[in-house]
């Protein structure tokens, strides 16, 4: 052995300083240094040693792609009003619980009709292949649990034949980003102004693994990533590109690069004054300061100079999505041939008070509307919110945000349905929960309950536990020990209304489908019809003798000219009374026509359930009849119809069984029954 291969070991004491520090504390120490240097700080002043920390932890750099979403961020190549735009939108979605079904749904609803150029279904594509079976990739995702999702919208990319080659050497950059092979799907729209594609990429890596990305990737890392790629094949803008979309700009009713730039170099006193540095620029700005000015969002100051308007950013924002609202609207209702001057146009409005649960209400409020439907569509891709075009009663068409896409079932094309906005509300059982909860110590029991209100029955009290149950499901605080007794907090009602302001942002309306066929073939109809109850109620919404209100005028005409001739009401001085028991008559008669030719197809007798009656079965389907829906409910020699109620959606195919009852069924559910009772 030579002198170059002797080892010669020291050893410290035991903790001490000349203890070898690990690889990773290296680099630790190492990056720290190297960070106080770039900001002109000597380690030592830092105290970038043993314990320092030299920038605070916030698990930006945690997961793939950290390094490259840092570099990526920080750089600028070139100028960056020559690289062409790339809006790409990420989100990431659990998959546990209700997940899966939300993702099945998400990706049946990118491949919908009328995605393409030609108006056709999309199709999925991937790495590998232009169709993939989005069943089998559902089927691989199911033991993920995450996925990411992406929009990637180029402003160019109407110029593309084909988004497939761009995206898939996206994807491929993005793979060596992270250092692993990916399993994605995608779909091309075409559809919008701007052609965009939607990517859905498996929480997992090559090695079967949960797939982390850095926060920092995926906030500027894929933007960048397609903005090199497309910036690559189209070349970098020519100035007179620039010059064009900047002078279009300059006129628009909506947050600008121009405005931007603007707001970003205004005072304190909100006064600015158009660029010194580039003429060209200092024109285009002094253009949109006027346009400003016109729309009363500036004023001139003196001095070439303009004071922006207070809150000027949020106020274009709005004004630009009321623009694309009313382009939506124009498209909905240009396709199904309708001219309606008056639009009505309602948001979300979910300014809520802030001391709903003392008992205050608040939150803008709509009575309900009658219209039939035009179009629904998704408002906002990236969040999954959904929008719906009404042809109203009064003569208008509205437009509403339903919000996210599975808080309203699918709507058949021309169907009559009443739209109003839910209302914010503490409900009685957490307000009685809080009540015992508060004179019980911070406990609540069904036990407890009995003991505070001894009135109050057994499967009453019963009802609050499954609230509890529900709410700790949903994230609010609670806590249950092992007898049964759950512990309150005191600001328990300001959890339960966070709550519900959520889940109304989720679901800020109610629809409720009143017919789903023409209104020629209701004002006929031998079966209780909505046209019916509204002869009977006199109706909640006032209907207006133009567009689909002078439509419904006429058919609720015919529809009591059917009735009277029928024998089924009667003309009175002040306009036409159905006869008592009308309804139900008309109701029974459809319940038995369905029911003779369901019979046929399943060789089995239709039984007639009446009130008092019990009924049981299994759930085997959902028959939608004029009168309302019904569910089939079936035996081995027989079957009967009952009232259809939503929860039984998620029943199907199980044994059931319950009391008729003319408030409706005390459902109990499972081959033995024994659970809690679901009462209608």
């Amino acid at each position: 052995m030579g002198d170059d291969d002797d080892f010669n070991p020291f050893l410290g004491r035991q903790g001490g300083a000349g203890r070898p520090r690990s690889f990773v504390g290296q680099v630790i120490v190492a990056g720290g240094l190297q960070t106080g240097r770039r900001n002109g700080v000597s380690a030592s002043r830092t105290g970038s040693g043993r314990g320092a920390r030299t920038r605070r932890f916030d698990g930006s750099r945690i997961g793939r792609g950290a390094v490259a979403g840092r570099l990526l961020a920080s750089r600028r190549a070139g100028d960056p009003l020559r690289a062409r735009r790339v809006v790409v939108k990420t989100s990431l979605t659990r998959l546990s619980g209700k997940g899966l079904g939300a993702a099945r749904a998400h990706l049946s609803y990118i491949q919908r009709d009328g995605v393409t150029r030609e108006g056709d279904p999309g199709d999925l594509y991937s790495a590998r292949g232009d169709r993939v079976d989005g069943r089998e990739f559902l089927e691989r995702s199911c033991p993920d649990r995450h996925q990411f999702r992406f929009i990637v919208s180029a402003e160019d990319g109407d110029r593309y034949e084909d988004l497939k080659p761009l995206v898939r050497r996206l994807m491929a950059q993005v793979e060596r980003d992270l250092e692993t092979d990916l399993d994605w799907v995608a779909v091309d729209h075409f559809n919008t102004g701007h052609p965009h594609t939607h990517i859905v990429v498996r929480g997992v890596d090559d090695r079967g693994r949960n797939l982390v990305i850095a926060p920092e990737y995926l906030k500027h890392g894929i933007r960048a990533r397609a903005v090199e790629v497309v910036t690559r094949d189209l070349g970098v803008r020519l100035d007179s590109e620039i010059e064009a979309r900047l002078r279009h700009e300059v006129t628009q009713e909506r947050l600008t690069p121009l405005d931007r730039g603007l707001i970003a170099r205004m005072g304190a006193d909100r006064i600015v004054a158009p660029s010194a540095r580039k003429p060209e620029i200092a024109a285009l700005e002094a253009g949109r300061l006027q346009t400003l000015e016109r729309m009363e969002l500036a004023a001139p100051s003196g001095a070439g100079s303009w004071q922006l308007a207070e809150g000027i950013e949020q106020t274009l924002r709005e004004m630009g999505e009321r623009g694309d609202i009313i382009r939506t609207m124009q498209r909905a209702l240009g396709a199904a041939r309708l001219d309606r001057a008056e639009v009505c146009i309602h948001g979300p409005d979910l300014e809520v008070a802030p001391n709903l649960a003392h008992g205050r209400e608040g939150g803008a409020v709509i009575g309900p509307l009658v219209g039939r439907v035009v179009a629904r569509g998704l408002a906002d891709e990236h969040r999954d919110r959904h929008y719906l075009v009404l042809d109203g009663v009064d003569g208008r068409s509205h437009y509403f945000d339903i919000g996210r896409g599975d808080a309203v079932a699918a709507l058949p094309a021309g169907a009559i349905v009443r739209a109003s906005r839910r209302e914010l509300e503490i409900r009685a059982v957490d307000r009685t929960v809080a009540g015992v909860a508060a004179a019980s110590g911070g406990r609540y029991s069904a036990h407890l309950h009995l003991t505070h209100d001894p009135a109050t029955g057994t499967a009453f009290a019963e009802t609050h536990v499954r609230r509890l149950e529900a709410l700790r499901r949903a994230g609010v605080p609670l806590t249950r020990e092992d007898d049964g007794t759950w512990h309150i907090r005191p600001d328990h009602l300001a959890h339960v209304e966070a709550h519900e302001i959520a889940q109304l942002r989720q679901r800020p309306m109610t629809i409720d489908v009143l017919a789903t066929g023409p209104l020629v073939a209701l004002s006929r109809a031998d079966a209780a019809t909505w046209l019916d109850r509204e002869l009977v109620e006199g109706g909640q919404s006032p209907i207006r003798d133009a567009g689909f209100g002078h439509e419904l005028r006429g058919a609720l005409r015919d529809r009591r000219d059917w009735l009277l001739t029928r024998d089924l009401a009667v003309r009175e001085k002040d306009g036409v009374r159905l006869r008592p028991g009308a309804l139900e008559t008309l109701r029974r008669r459809e319940l038995i026509r369905i029911g003779g030719e369901l019979g046929v197809e399943l060789a089995k007798p239709f039984v007639e359930a009446r009130n008092g009656d019990r009924v049981e079965g299994k759930l085997t389907r959902r028959i939608d009849a004029i009168s309302g829906p019904y569910a089939v409910l079936e035996k081995s020699h027989e079957f009967t119809l009952v009232p259809w109620r939503p929860v039984l959606e998620k029943q199907m195919g199980q044994q059931a069984g319950g009391i008729m009852r003319a408030a409706g069924i005390s459902w109990q559910f499972g081959r033995g029954r024994q659970g809690p009772e679901i009462g209608f």
